[in-house]
Order: structure tokens, then C-alpha cells, then sequence
């Protein structure tokens, strides 16, 4: 497999506060990749930084051979680069479907169309909510609605901010489901996620952040098996 991002000692700070020190991460093309680790650790920094939303301080970000620091989130979508925010972030006043078309504007219109119909049949409880407000959704129909959003523009790179947060661990179970149908499509997953044991389990290789820093890296199953990692993160030793 060949590295698809490629991030090298990269900074970010919010005003004087720095909240990421050097962070270098890859993803190798149809990985899931983790990162994982306490609140605070810069987790959802790293992962808004590579979306555009965020601008590192310094550092090189890589996408497919392509140096992308410093562009804008609509042109990192257009190269195949999609997030799914922490807490979804729907737009609450819209409709399912509309919610939807947003993600799909850098796709002509028939193309959009047939997205829209294919994220239908694969989430039948989204079309039947097709034209209720999202912000009157479920916690998991919006977390659903979501990930369906960003999957309309056709992500090569799919960045996921904690998708379990608040969820029913029913409703969790079944969105890591779709996240290894997501993968096995051909999708490469960057995961960011609390839920340590559940994402070490989903990915190939992980990196557990501590503030700000990559503290451990290495295949998911080894870091699973780390006793530092077992004791802080997973209940045990």
C-alpha cells in the first residue's frame, strides 16, 4: 500500500495556546487508521487541521503526493478529503435530504442524485426521515445523517471525529458496522475516538495522542496490548 497522507511535525494553536506539538502521523491507502487518547489531547485539533478548518501554525501536511497545507476546506473536499464533525453538526433547520445535497456540491447535479438514492439504500431510516428537520432527529439518525453527508462527495479520505460520542451502545455497534462497510468499499479512514477498545479493534494502526503529542504508535493490535494503554484507557492492566 502506498501513503495516501503524510503529516509531519505539525503545530496548531488557538491564539497563544498551543494544543498540538509536533505531530507526524501516516495513512497508508485503504487503512483505518486511530488516533486515540485522553480529552484534551489534540485529537480533534489534529483532525480539523487536515480538514482546512483549523490552520497549522507549521508543519507539511501530504495528500496523494501533494503538499495541501493551507488550503481551503472546499478545495481539500474536491480533492477527496471529507470530515464528519464532532457533535455532527448538522444544519438543524434543514431537511434530511437537504443536509445531504450539502455534501454533495462538488458533484454535478446527476451525480449528486444517484448518491443521494444509494445512501437511501443503504440507510432506509434516513429516506423515511427524508424531509424531516435533522435538528429533530435522533442522536444516532443525525450521527447516520452525518457520515451520509460527507459520503456524498465520494471521500477517498474519510475523517471521522469521535462518531460514538453520546450514542446508545447499541446504536454505537452499529455505526462502527458501517464504518468497516465504509472501509471495505474502498474508503480510507482517519478515526478519531474515546472509545479506545472499539477503535483498536476497527483499525489497522493507531497513534494515541497525549497532550498534544504522539506518545505511541504502532499496528492497533500491539497498542491494544500495551500495559500503559491498558491501564489509562481500557479499565485494566
Amino acid at each position: 500500500m502506498s501513503v495516501l497522507l503524510e503529516v509531519e511535525d505539525l503545530h496548531v494553536a488557538y491564539g497563544d495556546f498551543e494544543a498540538v506539538h509536533g505531530v507526524s502521523l501516516e495513512v497508508e491507502e485503504g487503512e483505518i487508521v486511530a488516533i486515540v487518547g485522553a480529552n484534551g489531547a489534540g485529537k480533534s485539533t489534529t483532525l480539523r487541521a487536515l480538514a482546512g478548518l483549523t490552520p497549522p501554525r507549521r508543519g507539511s501536511v501530504s495528500y496523494a503526493g501533494e503538499r495541501i497545507s493551507g488550503l481551503a476546506p472546499k478545495a481539500l473536499v474536491e480533492r477527496g478529503i471529507a470530515l464528519v464533525l464532532e457533535a455532527r453538526q448538522l444544519f438543524p433547520e434543514m431537511t434530511v435530504e437537504d443536509n445531504l445535497l450539502v455534501g454533495a456540491q462538488t458533484r454535478a447535479a446527476a451525480r449528486a442524485k444517484t448518491n443521494l438514492r444509494a445512501m437511501y439504500e443503504r440507510l432506509p431510516r434516513l429516506a423515511e426521515r427524508r424531509t424531516q428537520l435533522a435538528g429533530t432527529l435522533s442522536g444516532g439518525e443525525q450521527q447516520m445523517a452525518a457520515i451520509a453527508r460527507a459520503l456524498m462527495s465520494e471521500p477517498r479520505l474519510l475523517l471521522l471525529d469521535e462518531p460514538s460520542l453520546g450514542l446508545a451502545p447499541v446504536i454505537v455497534q452499529q455505526i462502527f458496522d458501517w464504518i468497516r462497510d465504509i472501509h471495505k468499499s474502498g474508503t480510507t479512514v482517519l478515526l478519531v475516538e474515546q472509545n479506545v477498545a472499539a477503535s483498536l479493534q476497527l483499525a489497522r494502526h493507531a497513534y494515541v495522542l497525549a497532550e498534544g503529542r504522539v506518545a505511541l504508535s504502532g499496528p492497533a493490535d500491539e497498542i491494544a496490548r500495551d500495559a500503559g494503554v491498558r491501564q489509562a484507557y481500557l479499565g485494566h492492566a
